[in-house]
């Protein structure tokens, strides 16, 4: 199968901690993506938000728009209320042909709260599933007829980050709903991502590459750091430079036929992590990684 391989700009600039690289230019992370290799570029919160001012930020160094996150709040809101909360943004996406919208649950998100422990989450209730996975499904439905499959991120900080909810979450949304498999977030929340990618490849429509450095994890979450604050220590960086193993995850990927995109996401801090050194350094190994396990790069 083709994959093409791409990169999220928080290896630059992080939304969520402006001091990371927040005073670098957006021309600055597009030039340097191309240099380092990659396809395209997820969207960050520097990037322009219409189709045409999109396209003359990207035009100029070849490189095609991956996909762009989005913070649902369907926990407090309508599948009808997200819908027309999220109309500009999936305009963007469509409008750019990207196959794939980033998708998180941002209800009572402490992903960006310094003072809460990354493990703290807000967990939805037994009695919320069954009306909350109606409502992602209808979303995912309403997206699809748009050409643009729901990518759920699993993320650390929010209503859907261990293993347990993830599968909960495959098992009662219909097959509109699509997953996002992150290495990182998973690993982070202690699931295996094989074991992940094992149970629900036929739902995976996105993938972020994030390596683990274990021995910050391990004090991460002995000292009951904030997820940013593991940021900040080191928790993250780009594939082959940690502790997760890649190649098992993506050779089951290869066989079970994943069609999509291989994006690098590795915030770290841009003074200790020289952004383009990483970005190529991601893509090297991620290169290698991808065609040993039977992908050709598109």
């Amino acid at each position: 199968m083709s994959v093409r391989l791409g990169i999220n700009p928080i290896t630059w600039t992080n939304d969520d901690l402006p001091s990371l690289g927040g005073d670098t230019p957006l021309a600055t992370c597009l030039k340097e993506t191309k240099q380092a290799g990659y396809a395209g570029t997820e969207m960050g919160g520097k990037f322009p938000k219409t189709v045409p001012e999109m396209e003359r930020a990207l035009d100029p160094h070849g490189l095609k728009l991956v996909s762009g996150w989005y913070s649902a709040r369907l926990l407090e809101r309508t599948a009808a209320e997200e819908i027309d909360a999220m109309a500009g943004h999936l305009d963007l996406m469509a409008g750019m042909g990207c196959t794939v919208m980033v998708f998180a649950e941002g209800t009572e998100s402490n992903a960006a709260n310094r003072a809460v422990p990354a493990g703290m989450h807000r967990k939805i209730a037994d009695g919320e599933w069954s009306e909350y996975a109606r409502r992602v499904t209808a979303v995912g439905e309403h997206m699809r007829k748009r050409g643009v499959r729901l990518a759920f991120h699993h993320h650390m900080g929010t209503a859907v980050q261990t293993g347990d909810e993830i599968d909960r979450l495959m098992r009662e949304t219909g097959p509109a709903v699509g997953l996002l498999l992150d290495t990182g977030h998973a690993t982070y929340a202690g699931a295996d991502p094989l074991k992940l990618a094992e149970r629900h490849a036929e739902r995976i429509v996105h993938v972020h590459c994030k390596d683990v450095r274990r021995p910050v994890l391990d004090r991460a979450l002995k000292e009951g750091m904030s997820f940013l604050d593991a940021v900040l220590a080191g928790v993250f960086t780009v594939p082959g430079d940690g502790n997760v193993d890649f190649p098992p995850v993506l050779k089951l990927l290869s066989a079970r036929g994943y069609a999509g995109w291989l994006v690098v996401e590795a915030e770290q801090d841009p003074a200790k992590a020289h952004p383009l050194t990483y970005a190529r350094k991601g893509f090297e190994y991620l290169s290698r990684a991808a065609e040993a396990a039977g992908f050709a790069l598109a």
